[in-house]
């Protein structure tokens, strides 16, 4: 039986392994992109181009840092909108040139700011999971620690979806969950069990496609990462829209 409480901790743990060093170790030449070409870069997202086993790829994740001055700087993995912006620009880039599209995911949820909500968070978000719907290239994601709301999904709407095997996936926090049904926030580790958030549970309900094991983690991701890509090249453009489409029908 899964200890709901520890997979919690592990997904949150300051230690984890971050979105720069995914960039850094699993791929060659990694060349970082920046900005939303409208309002500002935001360093929760960190994208651009690289090269995964010779062949040109766009990677695209959501940075948590180990620290508090590196979490200052990324806002503590909450994207603002011009994070999802600066996302989706570099999607369309990839379709532009035919390149895979590869993300990482591990927020607790988009930025709530007052501010975030005047540049329109709501519709960047929605407009990411609009445009990744109908991209004409493959899409992969990995949900890597947090996967909370639209905040996680604004870059999991893919072909394939995975989870480590310590990260968890859900429509908002199990504190927020308890606290709404039961006005009771401490009653986290219960919402959890009921929210079915775990690497486990996703995959018995089909909402991830498979679970990447973190004893060799980047040799998981690698081995992972290139069959997927040798399945989704066999796809037309039409193939890979439908079958995302499909996907989040089921939903």
């Amino acid at each position: 039986m899964t200890d709901i409480a520890e997979v919690i901790r592990k997904a949150r743990a300051s230690d984890r392994i971050s979105m720069r060093e995914i960039a850094e170790t699993l791929f060659d030449d990694f060349f970082e992109l920046h900005g939303d070409r409208q309002f500002s870069d935001d360093e929760a997202i960190v994208g651009g181009l690289a090269s995964f086993r010779g062949q040109a790829v766009t990677v695209i994740g959501i940075q948590k840092g180990h620290n508090l001055e590196e979490n200052l700087a990324t806002n503590f993995g909450q994207p603002s909108p011009n994070g999802y912006r600066k996302a989706l620009r570099l999607m369309k880039q990839a379709e532009k040139f035919g390149r895979p599209i590869i993300t990482f995911v591990n927020t607790a949820g988009a930025y709530p700011g007052i501010e975030a909500e005047e540049r329109g968070q709501g519709e960047a978000i929605a407009r990411n999971l609009l445009e990744m719907s109908d991209l004409k290239v493959p899409v992969i994601c990995f949900i890597t620690g947090e996967g909370g709301s639209g905040g996680a999904l604004a870059l999991a709407v893919a072909n394939r979806v995975y989870a480590l095997e310590n990260a968890v996936y859900s429509v908002l926090s199990p504190e927020g969950f308890a606290t709404i049904l039961w006005k009771d926030g401490s009653r986290r580790d219960e919402a959890a069990e009921l929210m079915k958030m775990t690497s486990d549970k996703l995959l018995e309900m089909g909402i991830i496609d498979g679970i990447v094991k973190e004893d060799v983690l980047i040799l998981n991701l690698t081995t992972t990462i290139r069959q997927t890509l040798q399945e989704l090249s066999k796809f037309s453009e039409e193939e890979l829209q439908a079958q995302r489409y499909e996907r989040f029908r089921r939903y």
